[in-house]
């Protein structure tokens, strides 16, 4: 029972730094390497709270994080995403299952589509120059909250 208790306070304080993602990101569109960093550093203990073993539970949440931030890290390469949001997705994928990365990532994109007509809408009608910065931190950070939600509450 204590672990369960152990787990879901795991879970919140993921959630306590999703949010802070989301709203800096929103902000200043800056997703510190701190709290990036917080993430990817409280994933290790998540696993062993969660009865994983090294072979092949964690092992496997490594390549996912890696497979993840190599994908996205190209996207980066393009210009198509922050760097801050490469790493917090990596982060991310320490936390899940590839199973719940893949639907992070489908979360994401849908949600990412709905913040990227928000802030061109916003970026038109205050007349601002140049292209909008599209604060995609908020969509990845939502999708992790819509994942953790259900075993918090």
């Amino acid at each position: 029972m204590m672990g369960e208790y152990f787990r879901v306070a795991m879970l919140c304080l993921l959630g306590v730094l999703l949010i802070v993602a989301a709203v800096t990101d929103l902000r200043s569109r800056i997703i510190s390497n701190r709290l990036n960093l917080a993430v990817a550093a409280l994933a290790p203990i998540w696993w062993v709270a969660s009865g994983m073993a090294v072979w092949p539970d964690m092992a496997a949440q490594l390549l996912t994080a890696a497979i993840v931030f190599a994908i996205f890290a190209g996207l980066f390469s393009l210009g198509w995403m922050g760097g801050g949001d490469v790493k917090l997705l990596g982060a991310l994928a320490l936390w899940f299952p590839w199973q719940g990365v893949m639907s992070l990532i489908i979360l994401m994109a849908v949600l990412g589509g709905l913040v990227t007509v928000a802030t061109v809408i916003h970026h038109r009608m205050t007349k601002r120059l140049g292209q909008p910065e599209i604060p995609y931190g908020v969509a990845i950070s939502l999708s992790a909250l819509w994942l953790i939600w259900p075993t918090i509450f």
